[in-house]
């Protein structure tokens, strides 16, 4: 089963794999095919080649500089970019932020932040998480107490996403103990360089900085970065979630590394015969290809939905659910195809350069244990369990 475009839809596609041929630099999608490292300088060249043809912002209205694209061509921009080994978006601006601005910003905040976020003058992170609050958000204890014409922030944040390349960061801060924890919380814009905050790396088990530990100490915000009334915080960090949850699931990249795991399975022999004819392993290949396109369906039909009301519903847990079981069976349908090899290169063999490796194998084990925290970020899997059962299915 396969989803059958229109002609339009089709010159569309081949617009987007020519963009990609002529104008993505080889240098990063090396790094993406290889498993390299993508650096902030990486990142920034990207996005920029993006905004200069009007791409950048796929989720946002033309009103606030986005393409107007329709479900179906968003569909497609992630099938191609990930295709030509492009690198995912960085999504806390973008796909998170500039969303929760348009709906429930100020038109002095709209009118500053959504061109900064668009033209990289502003690289923001995620303040959400923190010990003891992870999956249970709600009972968040960071603190932001009003004085005069600011709040001062005291607590920690956690697992903060690419922090150490951040200017801003989003966070979710207490303004009122006394009422039902949802009740009580307030969405504050919060600059880095002011005084008080620390950001302190987290290593990762593959050897990788990604997350940081942030601390707030006597943190003395503007009022006016309070994005939505005070003690709205959980409608609009609900809404945010929302659009993340449908990001996470990762359609385009699902099927580029099925591609790459039925490429590996024809050329890695076992027992004399490619592994891609064993039958256990042909079995799992064939029910994650089923569950992929699934998927797809999915989420257009979530795409869609989005664009009549807005925003994505609750049904996006199912997205995030579905996405990151799949993208983790793939992880470890590689690793079995490779069996020892899948082990990391030491440096001391490929000099450093990972580039030496086919795609599908470079750096096999870092990715597979990197992967392993997609079912428990943006919300944890059993959280999302939760979600659908109350709110789609009304047990």
């Amino acid at each position: 089963m396969d989803l059958t475009f229109t002609d339009e839809e089709n010159a569309f596609r081949q617009e987007v794999r020519d963009f990609f041929r002529e104008n993505l630099p080889k240098e990063i999608s090396d790094a993406v095919k290889n498993g390299g490292e993508l650096t902030k300088e990486h990142m920034e060249r990207y996005h920029a080649i993006l905004n200069e043809k009007g791409w950048l912002a796929s989720t946002w209205p033309e009103e606030y500089g986005g393409p107007g694209w329709t479900p179906v061509q968003r569909h497609i921009f992630d099938e191609e970019s990930c295709r030509a080994y492009a690198p995912r978006i960085v999504p806390f601006g973008l796909n998170m932020l500039g969303p929760v601005l348009q709906k429930f910003g100020t038109q002095e905040q709209k009118d500053y932040y959504l061109p900064r976020i668009l033209n990289g003058d502003d690289w923001w992170c995620q303040g959400y998480s923190e010990p003891g609050a992870g999956s249970d958000l709600a009972s968040l204890k960071t603190r932001a107490v009003r004085d005069g014409d600011h709040y001062v922030i005291n607590g920690q944040k956690t697992w903060t996403t690419l922090g150490q390349h951040a200017d801003w960061i989003f966070c979710l801060c207490r303004t009122d103990p006394d009422v039902k924890q949802q009740e009580g919380i307030s969405f504050i814009l919060v600059d880095l360089k002011t005084p008080g905050i620390e950001m302190r790396p987290i290593k990762l088990i593959e050897g990788g900085h990604e997350v940081n530990e942030v601390f707030f100490t006597d943190v003395r915000v503007p009022v006016e970065n309070l994005v939505g009334k005070e003690n709205q915080g959980w409608t609009i960090a609900k809404y945010l979630l929302t659009h993340e949850r449908t990001g996470i699931a990762g359609v385009g990249a699902s099927m580029q590394s099925l591609e790459e795991v039925k490429a590996l399975a024809r050329k890695t022999m076992r027992s004399g015969k490619p592994l891609i004819e064993d039958p256990l392993f042909a079995a799992r290949i064939a029910q994650v290809e089923v569950d992929l396109e699934a998927m797809k369906i999915t989420n257009l039909r979530m795409l869609f939905k989005a664009q009549k009301q807005g925003a994505p519903g609750a049904e996006t847990s199912i997205l995030k659910i579905k996405g990151t079981v799949i993208n983790q069976e793939l992880k470890d349908l590689a690793r079995r195809a490779l069996g020892p090899s899948a082990a990391p290169f030491p440096g001391h063999i490929t000099d450093g350069n990972l580039a030496l490796a086919p795609a599908s194998e470079a750096n096999n084990a870092a990715r597979y244990f990197n992967n392993r925290k997609t079912s428990i970020f943006g919300g944890s899997n059993e959280i999302q369990r939760n979600i659908l059962s109350k709110a789609v299915l009304e047990l």
